[in-house]
């Protein structure tokens, strides 16, 4: 156990061989552009425009972790949930660019209605960088915490389905927001130019 706490420990302290697992490419320059379209470049744009950096910044604090993380030869399976645990940032800030991109080109939603889901999805990517920061504080050396392997396994366990959580929490926001445009739509005689927007689901949102 405690040869696996140094391999978690080195690998956080930067060492890097050759990448076994995928981190999702975020690009949010269409998103930025959309919600600058969308608001008309008001105050409610600057404030979506700063959470979007805001969440950006997360999800490359997350990346810094992962890179040191990612390159594990045949990783023991409860260090495993590290860099699973930190992998789920990637996908949090990829469920909120892409779906929110979609969100600001729907004219279903109002500006006030976009800025509101905005800073849903910030709170939600907030509280998983704050999960991150606490999982590097745990099996980083140095950090002034006693604490028996198992101890520190046991709070990696935590960590890892509380950020689960909180993966299936932004997915669940995204499909209950989506299904409002729908069932506004669907009023309107236009639900399908919504399924054109967001794509057949393959689970119902409503």
């Amino acid at each position: 156990m405690k040869r696996m706490i140094m391999i978690v420990c080195a690998l956080l302290m930067g060492y890097a061989h050759t990448a076994r697992a995928q981190w999702v490419v975020t690009d949010p320059t269409n998103l930025v552009q959309n919600i600058i379209s969308a608001t008309q470049g008001t105050t409610t744009a600057t404030n979506m425009i700063k959470n979007l950096q805001e969440g950006i910044k997360i999800y490359n604090q997350g990346k810094a972790y992962y890179d040191a993380l990612k390159t594990v030869h045949n990783i023991i399976k409860d260090a495993r949930k590290v860099k699973l645990t930190i992998e789920m940032v990637s996908e949090i800030t990829d469920i909120y660019v892409n779906g929110f991109n979609r969100m600001v080109t729907d004219p279903n939603f109002t500006p006030d209605e976009l800025a509101a889901i905005s800073a849903g999805y910030a709170r939600l990517l907030e509280e998983g960088g704050a999960l991150v920061t606490d999982l590097k504080n745990v099996v980083t050396s140095g950090n002034g915490l006693s604490m028996s392997d198992k101890e520190r396994m046991d709070v990696v366990d935590q960590i890892y389905y509380r950020m689960l959580e909180y993966r299936n929490l932004t997915r669940y926001f995204t499909n209950k927001t989506i299904s409002v445009s729908y069932l506004r739509s669907r009023a309107k005689g236009d639900s399908s130019r919504v399924l054109a927007l967001y794509g057949s689901p393959s689970e119902r949102y409503w």
